[in-house]
């Protein structure tokens, strides 16, 4: 599966640039999903060392998303973008797979 198929979207990798720098760390956002949430399946985020040897990465604005192959069965086509409202700020996946979602947009299922 090419690059193309998983976008991070430039305010998600400006986000991911702040976090990293505060942090210390490499600006790599991991994205992977667990089986969990109200929905089926449930989306986990976290800033990674470096990618494993199997990931999937994309770079957008020097910040690379890496995701496992397991899966990138479930999120293949996604925008990974970062949105700020009246309720809050978090990242949020633009999942074209996902047949039903819950209303905090953090779970899902296909």
């Amino acid at each position: 599966m090419d690059t193309a198929s998983l976008t991070l979207s430039p305010s998600a990798a400006a986000r991911v640039s702040a976090i990293a720098a505060k942090t210390g760390k490499p600006a790599i956002l991991r994205l992977s999903v667990e089986g969990g949430g109200c929905s089926g399946f449930q989306y986990q985020f976290g800033l990674a060392e470096a990618p494993d040897g199997d990931d999937l990465v994309t770079e957008t604005d020097g910040v690379k998303l890496v995701v496992d192959p397991v899966s990138l069965d479930l999120v293949a086509g996604c925008v990974v973008d970062f949105v700020e409202s009246l309720g809050g700020a978090a990242f949020r996946v633009e999942n074209p797979n996902a047949v039903a979602g819950c209303g905090c947009g953090s779970s899902f299922a296909v």
